[in-house]
């Protein structure tokens, strides 16, 4: 089955035009009206008294081509299939439509498709009696041997200074000069944990190391230069700088693109970012681009990075303004700056002290809620998303690690209990942190005013209710939490009874179809049915840890 959202295959790249026209924020894009089978977009703006800028290439790396169309960069893009030069005729036709006497620069990323079909194209428009020269852009490092490098995601930047050139009415002489000076002094290296799906009726699973990555990249899913034997974002990163350095000039200050292959997280590229900018590059960084999908494959879990030598102008020309859908706007790397916190009133002011009962329940709760992990996980993974006992065991070993040293106090519950509540909220995270916060809170102050521990864990219970929405019977931890509780009142000492009525509770999560509250509530009745409530579950455990005990 394919893993990809489309219509009909063989309209696929048109329909990918036309959602990127209707998006543009500057309105300034068009079809070319031709033959079907040939796809070109170009600025509506057209002056052909300037040089025009013509680049493209296969499908599939979006938001390249079409995404760098307008005042500053591209006069037009050709679009083939994916990952398939156009058409000679394509490109002939691009050329003859926005190309004047000021003459066209035809910018091709190194690979023998778009080579040998954007030059033939260039050879016939100029019997034509076009000016036509075409710069080919090699950028990849991964292979310092190779005679031809792969064009990657530099040809961007390399976009960017002949727009900047072409866009100020320089000839083309002066254009093409500029654009090769980028392109020479522009150096990428891509990495990846896995290739791409291509958007068949039927896609093959995508090429992938588990534990390792494929260094060296291309941008079609193409086997890597290497394959290394790590994930770690730090490590991949210090690789692909130093590989960079060993390609870069020595000195020279440098602007570095961040580029989003296409199937990494928005967390997992501020990741990189921050890797990057504290690494051996970081001293020669003036300017940062992106971190962005600028030219991708498909949906490969990769990224590269390209390192552009600064001069003036071309630093000038990638820091001005375009009337683009998608180049970023550089920025200096910033420093990480913190500021102090004011939030100091509303700590909870206490003295340790000791209290050898309460020092044990506390001791058992924690360590029944730490073992549970890997099964409250497992449990919450058919109703969630996995972390219930992740949550759980990471409020319980923040609170044992602080009666471990000696910082709780211990003989005053009410002040213990505030003091849970406030750190619940920290280290928990998440609603579950803020509901046992919201829970110990409550309790701690009405236990403040006197009440006994029964009374005061049902006002907490109250108040979780009251805040969080939901209720006995909605498939959350209170339904077995609200039994034992209750039980409590009428029983204090019983422990065992509290426990029955705690399990009891719990099983009556695996028989509801339905959940009114929490992530489970967006699950389907099969989905949910028999598999019993992780909350209910933990707080069912920590009771009968309690009755097995002998603290009471």
């Amino acid at each position: 089955m394919s893993q990809f959202f489309f219509n009909q295959r063989t309209h696929l790249v048109s329909d990918v035009i036309d959602g990127t026209i209707i998006a543009s924020p500057w309105n300034n894009l068009a079809r070319l009206e031709s033959d079907p089978a040939i796809r070109i977009v170009v600025r509506r703006d057209l002056n052909k008294n300037n040089v025009a800028v013509i680049s493209g290439g296969g499908s599939g790396h979006e938001p390249a081509h079409v995404g760098f169309i307008g005042k500053g960069m591209l006069t037009a893009a050709v679009c083939g299939d994916v990952f398939a030069s156009p058409s000679v005729d394509a490109v002939l036709t691009a050329i003859q439509a926005v190309t004047g006497e000021a003459g066209c620069l035809l910018i091709v990323k190194n690979y023998t498709g778009d080579r040998l079909n954007f030059g033939l194209a260039a050879e016939k428009a100029r019997r034509l009696g076009y000016n036509v020269e075409m710069l080919i852009v090699g950028d990849d490092i991964s292979l310092p041997d190779n005679k031809h490098p792969r064009g990657i995601a530099g040809t961007i930047l390399v976009h960017k200074i002949a727009g900047y050139f072409a866009e100020r009415g320089y000839n083309l002489a002066t254009v093409l000069r500029e654009a090769q000076y980028a392109a020479n002094n522009t150096f990428s290296l891509g990495v990846a944990l896995s290739s791409c799906h291509l958007p068949q009726e039927t896609d093959a699973a995508p090429r992938h190391h588990p534990g390792h990555a494929e260094l060296g990249m291309g941008i079609h899913g193409e086997p890597g230069a290497s394959v290394i034997d790590t994930q770690n974002s730090a490590q991949v990163v210090n690789l692909m700088v130093d590989k960079l350095l060993a390609a870069l000039p020595e000195t020279g200050r440098l602007a570095v693109m961040i580029n989003n292959l296409g199937g990494v997280s928005v967390a997992e590229m501020a990741i990189i970012t921050r890797e990057l900018a504290s690494g051996l590059l970081h001293p020669r960084i003036d300017w940062l681009i992106g971190p962005a999908s600028l030219v991708t494959a498909l949906d490969m879990k990769g990224f590269s990075l390209t390192a552009i030598v600064l001069e003036e102008s071309i630093e000038k020309a990638l820091l001005t303004e375009v009337e683009t859908s998608n180049w970023p706007t550089p920025v200096p790397p910033r420093e990480i700056s913190c500021v102090p916190s004011s939030q100091r009133s509303a700590r909870v002011e206490f003295q340790p002290s000791a209290n050898a009962l309460v020092a044990g329940i506390v001791e058992l709760i924690t360590a029944t809620l730490s073992d549970l992990e890997s099964h409250l996980n497992a449990l919450d993974a058919k109703v969630g998303d996995g972390d219930t006992g992740s949550t759980f065991a990471a409020g319980a070993r923040e609170i044992a690690g602080l009666l471990q040293r000696q910082q709780l106090p211990l003989d005053d519950l009410a002040t213990l209990f505030a003091l849970i509540g406030e750190r619940l909220t920290v280290v928990m995270g998440g609603s579950s942190g803020v509901l046992m916060s919201i829970f110990f809170t409550a309790a701690g102050q009405k236990l403040e005013q006197g009440a006994d521990v029964a009374k005061a864990l049902n006002t907490g219970l109250s108040q979780m209710k009251f805040y969080g929405g939901a209720d006995e019977g909605d498939r959350t931890m209170i339904d077995a939490l609200q039994p034992a509780l209750t039980s409590l009142l009428t029983q204090p000492q019983n422990l065992q009874a509290a426990f029955d009525a705690a399990q009891a509770g719990a099983e009556r999560t695996c028989l509801s179809s339905k959940a009114n509250a929490g992530r489970a509530s967006y699950l389907s009745s099969e989905s949910l049915l028999g598999n019993m409530d992780p909350g209910a579950h933990a707080v069912a455990m920590v009771f009968k840890a309690l009755a097995e005990s002998e603290l009471a």
